[in-house]
Protein backbone atom coordinates (compact mmCIF):
# COMPACT_ATOMS: atom_id res chain seq x y z
CA UNK A 1 0.00 0.00 0.00
CA UNK A 2 3.20 2.24 0.76
CA UNK A 3 5.07 1.51 -2.17
CA UNK A 4 1.67 2.29 -4.32
CA UNK A 5 1.22 6.01 -2.48
CA UNK A 6 4.78 6.79 -3.27
CA UNK A 7 4.05 5.55 -7.20
CA UNK A 8 1.22 7.63 -7.02
CA UNK A 9 3.32 10.67 -5.98
CA UNK A 10 5.61 10.18 -8.02
CA UNK A 11 3.76 9.85 -11.42
CA UNK A 12 1.70 12.90 -10.10
CA UNK A 13 5.37 14.76 -10.04
CA UNK A 14 6.32 13.12 -13.56
CA UNK A 15 2.99 14.47 -15.06
CA UNK A 16 3.22 18.37 -13.53
CA UNK A 17 6.37 18.39 -14.78
CA UNK A 18 5.73 17.48 -18.32
CA UNK A 19 2.78 19.94 -18.28
CA UNK A 20 4.96 22.94 -17.41
CA UNK A 21 8.07 21.60 -19.47
CA UNK A 22 4.71 22.16 -22.41
CA UNK A 23 3.58 25.23 -21.16
CA UNK A 24 7.23 26.77 -21.38
CA UNK A 25 7.48 25.22 -24.98
CA UNK A 26 4.56 26.90 -25.77
CA UNK A 27 4.97 30.45 -24.28
CA UNK A 28 8.23 30.08 -26.50
CA UNK A 29 6.62 29.00 -29.99
CA UNK A 30 4.07 32.44 -29.50
CA UNK A 31 6.94 34.81 -29.66
CA UNK A 32 6.06 36.74 -33.10
CA UNK A 33 9.16 38.08 -35.21
CA UNK A 34 9.10 42.42 -35.29
CA UNK A 35 7.36 43.05 -38.22
CA UNK A 36 9.45 45.04 -40.07
CA UNK A 37 6.78 46.33 -42.23
CA UNK A 38 3.18 47.70 -42.54
CA UNK A 39 0.82 45.83 -45.23
CA UNK A 40 -3.19 47.19 -45.30
CA UNK A 41 -4.98 45.09 -47.32
CA UNK A 42 -7.27 46.14 -49.87
CA UNK A 43 -10.82 45.79 -50.73
CA UNK A 44 -10.73 42.82 -52.74
CA UNK A 45 -8.35 40.08 -53.93
CA UNK A 46 -7.82 42.21 -57.31
CA UNK A 47 -7.01 45.25 -55.85
CA UNK A 48 -4.20 47.10 -57.08
CA UNK A 49 -1.12 46.93 -55.11
CA UNK A 50 1.22 50.11 -54.12
CA UNK A 51 4.53 49.80 -52.12
CA UNK A 52 5.31 52.96 -50.18
CA UNK A 53 8.97 53.57 -49.30
CA UNK A 54 9.76 55.58 -46.10
CA UNK A 55 13.58 56.36 -45.12
CA UNK A 56 14.50 60.31 -44.59
CA UNK A 57 15.53 61.85 -41.46
CA UNK A 58 13.96 64.91 -41.58
CA UNK A 59 10.34 64.96 -42.69
CA UNK A 60 9.16 62.15 -40.86
CA UNK A 61 7.88 60.21 -43.85
CA UNK A 62 8.15 57.27 -41.13
CA UNK A 63 4.29 59.03 -40.01
CA UNK A 64 3.49 60.18 -43.65
CA UNK A 65 3.21 57.49 -45.67
CA UNK A 66 1.31 54.78 -43.04
CA UNK A 67 -1.39 57.79 -42.65
CA UNK A 68 -1.35 57.48 -46.69
CA UNK A 69 -1.38 54.43 -46.72
CA UNK A 70 -4.55 53.53 -44.79
CA UNK A 71 -6.61 56.37 -46.57
CA UNK A 72 -5.78 54.52 -49.71
CA UNK A 73 -6.32 51.40 -48.33
CA UNK A 74 -9.85 52.32 -46.05
CA UNK A 75 -10.85 54.80 -48.44
CA UNK A 76 -9.92 53.34 -51.95
CA UNK A 77 -9.36 49.60 -51.50
CA UNK A 78 -6.05 49.60 -52.78
CA UNK A 79 -3.64 46.95 -51.10
CA UNK A 80 -0.76 48.98 -49.88
CA UNK A 81 2.96 48.25 -48.08
CA UNK A 82 4.69 50.13 -45.68
CA UNK A 83 8.70 49.83 -45.85
CA UNK A 84 10.92 51.61 -43.23
CA UNK A 85 14.73 52.62 -42.67
CA UNK A 86 15.96 50.07 -40.25
CA UNK A 87 19.41 48.85 -38.44
CA UNK A 88 19.53 45.18 -39.40
CA UNK A 89 21.06 44.56 -35.69
CA UNK A 90 17.73 46.49 -34.82
CA UNK A 91 14.69 44.65 -36.88
CA UNK A 92 11.49 46.17 -36.16
CA UNK A 93 13.08 49.47 -35.03
CA UNK A 94 12.53 52.65 -37.31
CA UNK A 95 15.75 54.84 -37.64
CA UNK A 96 15.58 57.32 -40.38
CA UNK A 97 19.23 58.04 -39.69
CA UNK A 98 20.21 54.51 -40.76
CA UNK A 99 20.66 55.28 -44.56
CA UNK A 100 21.79 51.67 -45.46
CA UNK A 101 18.71 49.39 -44.90
CA UNK A 102 15.00 49.07 -46.35
CA UNK A 103 13.73 45.65 -45.61
CA UNK A 104 10.89 44.55 -47.87
CA UNK A 105 11.80 45.95 -50.97
CA UNK A 106 11.37 42.52 -52.63
CA UNK A 107 7.74 43.67 -52.62
CA UNK A 108 8.23 46.10 -55.81
CA UNK A 109 8.77 42.81 -57.63
CA UNK A 110 4.66 42.39 -57.69
CA UNK A 111 3.74 45.76 -57.09
CA UNK A 112 1.38 48.22 -59.49
CA UNK A 113 2.74 51.90 -57.81
CA UNK A 114 5.75 53.04 -56.39
CA UNK A 115 5.18 55.72 -53.88
CA UNK A 116 8.72 57.61 -52.29
CA UNK A 117 9.74 59.53 -49.60
CA UNK A 118 13.22 59.20 -48.94
CA UNK A 119 16.24 61.05 -49.10
CA UNK A 120 20.04 60.48 -49.37
CA UNK A 121 19.69 56.74 -48.66
CA UNK A 122 22.70 54.31 -49.79
CA UNK A 123 21.45 50.96 -49.70
CA UNK A 124 22.94 47.90 -50.89
CA UNK A 125 22.95 46.57 -54.25
CA UNK A 126 20.58 43.83 -53.59
CA UNK A 127 17.99 46.23 -52.51
CA UNK A 128 18.81 48.75 -55.13
CA UNK A 129 18.09 45.76 -57.58
CA UNK A 130 14.63 46.17 -57.33
CA UNK A 131 14.51 50.11 -57.61
CA UNK A 132 16.31 49.24 -61.34
CA UNK A 133 13.63 46.20 -62.41
CA UNK A 134 11.25 48.36 -61.14
CA UNK A 135 11.63 51.35 -63.28
CA UNK A 136 12.84 49.49 -66.38
CA UNK A 137 9.81 47.85 -66.66
CA UNK A 138 7.78 52.19 -66.87
CA UNK A 139 5.28 51.33 -64.06
CA UNK A 140 4.62 54.58 -62.34
CA UNK A 141 5.73 56.16 -59.52
CA UNK A 142 5.05 59.41 -57.26
CA UNK A 143 7.48 61.23 -55.59
CA UNK A 144 6.83 63.30 -52.74
CA UNK A 145 9.49 65.72 -50.96
CA UNK A 146 13.24 64.60 -50.91
CA UNK A 147 12.40 62.15 -53.27
CA UNK A 148 14.22 64.84 -55.52
CA UNK A 149 17.14 63.41 -53.70
CA UNK A 150 16.57 60.04 -52.82
CA UNK A 151 19.83 58.25 -53.15
CA UNK A 152 23.26 59.57 -52.30
CA UNK A 153 26.34 57.39 -52.69
CA UNK A 154 30.08 58.14 -50.71
CA UNK A 155 32.76 58.46 -53.36
CA UNK A 156 34.62 55.34 -52.38
CA UNK A 157 31.47 53.36 -53.12
CA UNK A 158 31.56 50.45 -55.33
CA UNK A 159 28.06 50.01 -56.00
CA UNK A 160 26.45 49.46 -58.94
CA UNK A 161 24.13 51.94 -58.63
CA UNK A 162 25.85 55.17 -58.29
CA UNK A 163 24.14 56.80 -61.01
CA UNK A 164 21.22 57.00 -58.52
CA UNK A 165 23.06 59.37 -56.46
CA UNK A 166 21.90 62.62 -56.53
CA UNK A 167 25.05 64.04 -57.12
CA UNK A 168 26.43 61.85 -60.30
CA UNK A 169 28.92 63.03 -62.80
CA UNK A 170 30.38 59.97 -64.33
CA UNK A 171 30.46 58.42 -67.22
CA UNK A 172 26.92 57.57 -67.67
CA UNK A 173 26.01 60.82 -68.77
CA UNK A 174 22.18 60.71 -69.03
CA UNK A 175 22.20 59.84 -65.56
CA UNK A 176 23.56 63.25 -64.18
CA UNK A 177 22.60 64.26 -61.18
CA UNK A 178 21.11 60.80 -60.66
CA UNK A 179 17.68 59.40 -60.09
CA UNK A 180 15.91 62.63 -59.11
CA UNK A 181 16.71 64.34 -62.24
CA UNK A 182 16.47 61.34 -64.47
CA UNK A 183 13.42 60.01 -63.52
CA UNK A 184 11.38 62.86 -61.44
CA UNK A 185 12.64 66.18 -63.62
CA UNK A 186 14.84 67.63 -61.18
CA UNK A 187 17.34 66.67 -58.28
CA UNK A 188 18.30 68.56 -55.33
CA UNK A 189 18.65 72.34 -55.95
CA UNK A 190 18.19 74.25 -52.99
CA UNK A 191 15.58 76.12 -50.23
CA UNK A 192 13.50 78.83 -52.12
CA UNK A 193 11.55 79.71 -49.32
CA UNK A 194 13.02 80.59 -45.57
CA UNK A 195 13.02 77.21 -44.15
CA UNK A 196 10.89 76.57 -41.18
CA UNK A 197 10.08 80.90 -41.41
CA UNK A 198 8.34 80.69 -45.00
CA UNK A 199 5.71 78.20 -45.63
CA UNK A 200 4.43 77.10 -49.03
CA UNK A 201 0.50 77.77 -50.75
CA UNK A 202 -0.01 76.08 -53.91
CA UNK A 203 -1.81 77.43 -56.80
CA UNK A 204 -2.65 76.19 -60.09
CA UNK A 205 -0.32 76.12 -63.08
CA UNK A 206 -1.57 77.32 -66.26
CA UNK A 207 -3.99 75.04 -67.58
CA UNK A 208 -4.48 72.94 -64.61
CA UNK A 209 -7.24 73.42 -63.27
CA UNK A 210 -9.03 70.88 -66.18
CA UNK A 211 -6.12 68.62 -65.05
CA UNK A 212 -7.62 65.25 -63.53
CA UNK A 213 -5.20 65.49 -60.40
CA UNK A 214 -7.07 69.58 -59.87
CA UNK A 215 -10.14 67.40 -59.50
CA UNK A 216 -11.74 68.66 -55.87
CA UNK A 217 -9.01 71.06 -55.09
CA UNK A 218 -9.93 74.78 -54.73
CA UNK A 219 -6.47 76.85 -56.16
CA UNK A 220 -4.79 78.18 -53.18
CA UNK A 221 -6.16 75.83 -50.61
CA UNK A 222 -3.14 73.50 -50.80
CA UNK A 223 -0.78 74.62 -48.25
CA UNK A 224 2.04 73.41 -45.76
CA UNK A 225 4.51 74.23 -43.13
CA UNK A 226 6.83 73.28 -45.15
CA UNK A 227 8.80 75.62 -47.93
CA UNK A 228 9.31 75.68 -51.61
CA UNK A 229 12.04 73.88 -52.94
CA UNK A 230 13.59 75.69 -56.11
CA UNK A 231 13.66 74.06 -59.39
CA UNK A 232 15.90 75.30 -62.84
CA UNK A 233 14.50 76.84 -65.67
CA UNK A 234 13.71 75.36 -67.93
CA UNK A 235 12.29 71.75 -66.83
CA UNK A 236 12.77 68.89 -69.06
CA UNK A 237 10.09 68.81 -72.37
CA UNK A 238 8.10 66.38 -70.67
CA UNK A 239 7.59 68.15 -67.58
CA UNK A 240 3.92 69.53 -66.92
CA UNK A 241 3.79 71.61 -64.02
CA UNK A 242 0.50 71.09 -62.03
CA UNK A 243 0.83 73.28 -58.89
CA UNK A 244 2.97 76.49 -58.56
CA UNK A 245 4.30 77.48 -54.80
CA UNK A 246 4.25 80.79 -53.85
CA UNK A 247 6.26 81.66 -50.39
CA UNK A 248 4.20 82.98 -47.85
CA UNK A 249 5.52 84.75 -44.95
CA UNK A 250 4.57 83.97 -41.68
CA UNK A 251 2.13 86.06 -39.81
CA UNK A 252 2.71 85.13 -36.10
CA UNK A 253 5.93 84.88 -34.30
CA UNK A 254 8.30 81.79 -34.65
CA UNK A 255 7.69 79.19 -32.12
CA UNK A 256 10.20 76.09 -32.44
CA UNK A 257 7.94 74.43 -29.83
CA UNK A 258 4.93 74.26 -32.64
CA UNK A 259 4.42 71.53 -35.07
CA UNK A 260 4.08 74.23 -37.78
CA UNK A 261 6.87 76.29 -36.14
CA UNK A 262 4.00 79.20 -35.45
CA UNK A 263 3.18 79.40 -39.29
CA UNK A 264 -0.54 78.78 -40.00
CA UNK A 265 -2.56 78.10 -43.07
CA UNK A 266 -4.26 81.84 -42.18
CA UNK A 267 -1.00 83.13 -43.31
CA UNK A 268 -1.71 85.12 -46.35
CA UNK A 269 1.25 87.97 -47.09
CA UNK A 270 3.20 87.52 -50.30
CA UNK A 271 6.59 87.58 -49.44
CA UNK A 272 9.19 89.43 -51.71
CA UNK A 273 12.38 87.81 -50.77
CA UNK A 274 13.84 84.79 -48.85
CA UNK A 275 16.41 84.50 -45.87
CA UNK A 276 19.38 85.41 -49.01
CA UNK A 277 17.83 88.36 -50.26
CA UNK A 278 16.60 86.51 -53.10
CA UNK A 279 13.18 87.16 -54.98
CA UNK A 280 10.74 84.73 -54.49
CA UNK A 281 7.53 85.18 -56.03
CA UNK A 282 8.64 87.18 -59.23
CA UNK A 283 8.67 83.48 -60.88
CA UNK A 284 6.53 80.74 -59.07
CA UNK A 285 8.48 77.42 -58.52
CA UNK A 286 6.41 74.11 -59.26
CA UNK A 287 5.90 72.24 -56.60
CA UNK A 288 4.25 69.60 -58.28
CA UNK A 289 4.47 68.59 -61.71
CA UNK A 290 4.04 65.40 -63.86
CA UNK A 291 6.69 63.57 -66.10
CA UNK A 292 7.21 60.55 -68.63
CA UNK A 293 10.88 59.28 -67.76
CA UNK A 294 12.10 56.22 -69.06
CA UNK A 295 15.65 54.58 -67.55
CA UNK A 296 18.47 53.08 -70.09
CA UNK A 297 16.92 50.02 -71.75
CA UNK A 298 14.09 50.47 -69.77
CA UNK A 299 10.22 51.50 -70.84
CA UNK A 300 8.38 54.46 -70.77
CA UNK A 301 6.69 55.26 -67.66
CA UNK A 302 4.52 57.92 -65.67
CA UNK A 303 5.60 59.92 -62.81
CA UNK A 304 3.94 62.63 -60.67
CA UNK A 305 6.39 64.57 -58.26
CA UNK A 306 4.87 66.82 -55.55
CA UNK A 307 7.89 68.58 -53.18
CA UNK A 308 4.69 69.04 -50.67
CA UNK A 309 3.82 65.91 -48.87
CA UNK A 310 5.62 65.67 -45.54
CA UNK A 311 4.14 64.54 -42.74
CA UNK A 312 2.74 68.12 -41.26
CA UNK A 313 1.71 68.81 -44.84
CA UNK A 314 -1.08 65.93 -44.86
CA UNK A 315 -2.44 67.78 -42.31
CA UNK A 316 -4.05 70.13 -45.07
CA UNK A 317 -7.13 67.89 -47.34
CA UNK A 318 -6.01 69.48 -50.66
CA UNK A 319 -2.44 68.19 -50.07
CA UNK A 320 -3.80 64.70 -49.82
CA UNK A 321 -6.20 65.20 -52.22
CA UNK A 322 -3.48 66.18 -54.67
CA UNK A 323 -1.72 62.85 -53.51
CA UNK A 324 -4.18 60.64 -53.77
CA UNK A 325 -5.92 61.95 -57.33
CA UNK A 326 -2.02 61.75 -58.58
CA UNK A 327 -2.03 58.09 -57.35
CA UNK A 328 -5.27 57.29 -59.56
CA UNK A 329 -3.99 59.64 -62.67
CA UNK A 330 -0.18 57.65 -62.56
CA UNK A 331 -1.66 54.28 -62.70
CA UNK A 332 -4.05 55.13 -65.58
CA UNK A 333 -7.44 54.93 -63.55
CA UNK A 334 -10.51 57.21 -62.93
CA UNK A 335 -9.77 60.22 -60.62
CA UNK A 336 -13.08 60.68 -58.41
CA UNK A 337 -14.60 64.08 -58.87
CA UNK A 338 -13.72 64.69 -55.26
CA UNK A 339 -11.86 61.92 -52.97
CA UNK A 340 -12.30 61.05 -49.78
CA UNK A 341 -9.19 61.81 -48.13
CA UNK A 342 -10.31 61.85 -44.50
CA UNK A 343 -7.99 60.99 -42.35
CA UNK A 344 -7.64 57.99 -40.65
CA UNK A 345 -7.30 57.19 -36.52
CA UNK A 346 -5.50 59.75 -34.58
CA UNK A 347 -2.93 61.47 -36.58
CA UNK A 348 -0.68 63.99 -34.96
CA UNK A 349 2.66 64.22 -37.21
CA UNK A 350 5.53 66.11 -35.55
CA UNK A 351 7.31 68.84 -37.11
CA UNK A 352 9.68 68.18 -39.15
CA UNK A 353 13.31 68.52 -38.67
CA UNK A 354 16.79 66.13 -38.43
CA UNK A 355 16.88 64.08 -35.30
CA UNK A 356 20.00 62.87 -33.56
CA UNK A 357 21.26 58.95 -33.36
CA UNK A 358 20.83 59.16 -29.60
CA UNK A 359 17.50 60.54 -30.14
CA UNK A 360 16.48 57.61 -32.62
CA UNK A 361 17.49 54.79 -29.89
CA UNK A 362 16.06 56.22 -27.44
CA UNK A 363 13.01 56.52 -29.13
CA UNK A 364 12.34 52.85 -30.29
CA UNK A 365 9.66 53.54 -32.55
CA UNK A 366 8.57 50.25 -33.60
CA UNK A 367 7.48 49.30 -36.52
CA UNK A 368 4.41 47.86 -35.76
CA UNK A 369 3.79 51.50 -33.25
CA UNK A 370 2.85 52.89 -36.58
CA UNK A 371 -0.15 50.50 -37.85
Amino acid sequence: MKNAYLLLILSFILISCKEQKSEKKEVVTEIEAPKQWLTFEGSDNNSKHIVLVSGDEEYRSEEALPQLAKILSKQHGFKCTVLFAQDPAKPGIVNANFVNNIPGLEALDTADLLVMLTRFRALPDEQMQHFEDYLKSGKPLVGLRTTTHAFNFPKESTSKYVKYGNYYDGELTEWKDGFGRLVLGENWVNHHGHHKHQSTRGIFAKGAAEHPITNGIISGEIWGPTDVYGVRFPMQESVEPIILGQVINRAGEYDENDVLFGMKPSDTELATENNVGEKVNDKLMPISWTKTYQIPDGKNGKVFTSTIGAATDLLNESVRRLIVNAVFWVMGDTVPEKANVDLVGDYKPSAYGFKTNEYWLEKQLKVSDLE
